[in-house]
């Protein structure tokens, strides 16, 4: 293998990797421009080796995936993604290329979720999100809870209408989430595709945090008399539809570049994150002749702004550990105004990145908001040395519990192995282990965490067992009653499912997806206990990185305490039998609104393990809808198909009869 193909290999698995990160768990570990910057190097590889190039790469195709944990939808006209271009000549040559020289419409570049809305005579049916282009997830209940989505168009034509856009979160909401001491979220977008992606949740959590919606895309518009996309932004506003402010319509490419300038400053004064501007030529019937690649339309392309940057001196390196025991470094700043805000702290990935780009405590450095929030060094002034600058080093042993340091193999990160105990992971992680799809503990949030953690009653997860009515009761704004019904959810919780156990310890990399394979191999406690790396691995769906991090976690003293401590309490350790008998074979429920006596999630697999299925979406195929309380737009759907409506108690019937 030669340099150039190696080097090739290379990206294909970086870019994969930073492209699962950032579309499908909302996590990206690197900037937009630091990503934009890997795919331009492949994409120059891929025509100077074309015998090289892998032809089926994500860079070829749209970028996200459809989650498992939403139903289907596919989209009858394909969601694309687009080209970027990085200065004026760029520009140019993108447009020269199919010989269109205007006129043009310029829009802001929102970054949020691309979503599709479709209405039918008027009324607001179903959205889902773009996944892979072809396939998206269905997330209409979840768009029902954001009040800037039109749930009834004004005037609208009869028949059938889809419209697209962006769901975001607007700086003024995000600010105040991560104020409250809410979850800490890197960006605005991360927020807002975090918050609307959420399956078998709290739906109060997404009126909560306020998401907001621009439209900037009518579907199929000469069937609606609509020639223009000036004009399409027109009438999606007269209809009801937002759409934001800040766009032009521009004769020419001249024009275009005026309003990039104009607005390369002046978009910090807006209340929402924007990277760049989206060109699209006005004319919407020239759009099918000038044709689409296959992940991006060729009548459009979005130029990037680079990122604003500013020198300042960095004047120490703290260590950060998050909720799966990841030592994080985190530069502290002399402060600097950066994108409108001041800046005082930045991230520096990992241990490597520090290495590689040179950084030391004392450094001038120069620092650039990635994806325009996020603090991030970019290089050290190094000519501006002293000689009174310290190299860093990553600590050997926790900085919150003391505990050896580990680093897994072909992993950047540092981490600390003591999920049990560590006061540093243990807020987040106790909050992990409490959510829905861990031991599902209501009433145990995050504020809730942090003051048993303070407190000091809480040491080890295990600890929140131990705890009595009083205990509970001498917290802070703790009622009997609150504190009761605590006590009846903790003992609840201790009847959950293996699978849930498993989640809610919060092991690296081993979400509810990867617990439900490894129960599903291994089937109890003892048996995952005493698998080695090389079993673990084999499982389809688990890499060696996880099977590395499973391992090492049930290698660790303090984590088997807990665990031995868990099966004297009772908890499932395995080996339930998940197919009871198959009484609903055949059959598939959809459930709509909140149900009583479980969570949505339970009573799906309640429905699987008497071998039927369940669904999110409404169809001909669908067997029964069960009806709980506040039941949305399912069951009119159900009504309308004549699908079989049962409300909660005669789902348990069913469920109970012999």
């Amino acid at each position: 293998m030669n340099m150039f193909e190696s080097r090739m290999n290379e990206l294909y698995a970086l870019i994969e990797h930073h492209a699962e990160l950032y579309y499908d768990k909302d996590a990206p570990e690197i900037s937009d421009a630091e990503y934009d910057s890997l795919v331009r190097e492949l994409n120059q590889l891929e025509r100077d080796y074309p015998e090289y190039a892998r032809k089926d790469f994500l860079t070829h195709k749209v970028g996200g995936s459809a989650s498992e944990l939403f139903a289907k939808v596919n989209h009858d006209v394909p969601m694309l993604s687009l080209d970027n271009v990085f200065d004026s000549q760029e520009l140019a040559k993108f447009f020269a290329r199919i010989d269109v020289t205007g006129p043009f419409v310029c829009e802001m570049k929102i970054d949020g979720l691309a979503v599709s809305l479709i209405y039918e005579d008027g009324i607001f049916i179903q959205g889902s999100t773009r996944g892979n282009g072809h396939v998206g997830e269905d997330v209409t209940e979840n768009l029902m809870l954001v009040d800037s989505v039109p749930k009834k168009l004004i005037n609208a034509p009869s028949g059938r209408i889809e419209v697209r856009g962006e769901v975001l979160m607007t700086l003024d909401r995000f600010n105040s989430i991560n104020q409250k001491g809410a979850k800490q979220f890197a960006n605005p977008r991360n927020a807002a595709s975090g918050t609307l992606r959420q399956s078998a949740k709290n739906n109060h959590v997404i009126a909560e945090r306020g998401l907001d919606i621009f439209l900037y895309y009518l579907v199929d518009a000469p069937t609606h008399g609509v020639k223009t996309q000036s004009d399409a932004l027109i009438w999606m506003s007269e209809h009801g539809l937002p759409v934001q402010n800040a766009y032009r319509e521009c004769e020419n490419l001249y024009e275009v570049n005026e309003f990039i300038s104009q607005w390369q400053n002046e978009r910090y004064k807006l209340n929402y994150i924007t990277d760049g501007v989206v060109i699209k030529l006005n004319d919407l019937t020239r759009w099918s002749a000038i044709g689409s690649t296959s992940h991006a339309p060729r009548w459009a392309v979005a130029y990037k702004y680079p990122p604003e940057e500013a020198r300042t001196r960095l004047t120490d390196i703290k260590i950060s550990v998050g909720r799966t025991g990841v030592l994080t470094p985190v530069a502290i700043l002399e402060p600097v105004r950066l994108g409108g805000t001041q800046v005082q702290r930045a991230g520096l990935h990992n241990a490597d990145e520090i290495e590689r780009k040179d950084i030391r405590i004392g450094d001038y450095v120069r620092v650039r908001k990635a994806a325009e929030i996020i603090p991030e060094i970019v290089s050290a002034d190094i000519a501006s040395r002293t000689g009174n600058e310290a190299k860093f080093m990553m600590p050997s042993r926790c900085p919150a519990c003391n505990s050896e340091i580990v680093r897994l193999p072909d992993e950047a990160a540092y981490r600390c192995p003591n999920r049990a105990s560590c006061p540093a992971q243990l807020v987040e992680g106790l909050r992990y282990f409490a959510s829905r799809q861990g031991m599902n503990i209501k009433g145990l949030g995050k504020k809730l965490c942090e003051r048993l953690i303070a407190s000091g009653k809480v040491k080890s997860l295990i600890d929140i067992y131990t705890l009595e009515l009083s205990d509970w009761v001498e917290l802070d704004k703790i009622a009997d009653k609150t504190a009761n019904n605590i006590l009846n959810e903790l003992e609840l919780s201790k009847t959950r499912p293996f699978v849930n156990l498993i989640t809610a310890l919060g092991i690296p990399d081993a979400g509810k997806e990867v617990a439900a394979l490894l129960v599903e191999r291994f089937g109890s406690l003892d048996s995952l206990i005493n698998a080695d790396e090389s079993e673990l691995s084999s499982v389809d769906g688990i890499g060696p990185v996880i099977a590395k991090s499973v391992h090492e976690f049930f290698r660790n003293d303090e984590n088997m305490k807990m665990m031995n401590r868990f099966r004297e309490m009772g908890f499932s350790m395995g080996s339930e039998i998940l197919i009871r008998n198959k009484k609903l074979a055949g059959k598939i429920f959809v459930f709509t609104g909140a149900l009583s006596s479980m969570t949505r999630d339970e009573a799906g697999e309640l429905v699987k393990s008497f071998g039927g299925k369940t669904s999110s979406n409404v169809s001909k195929k669908t067997s029964y809808v069960v009806a709980g309380e506040n039941s949305g737009s399912k069951l009119t759907k159900a009504e309308t198909l004549g699908i079989k409506i049962i409300s909660e108690s005669e789902f348990l019937e069913m469920i109970n009869a012999q």
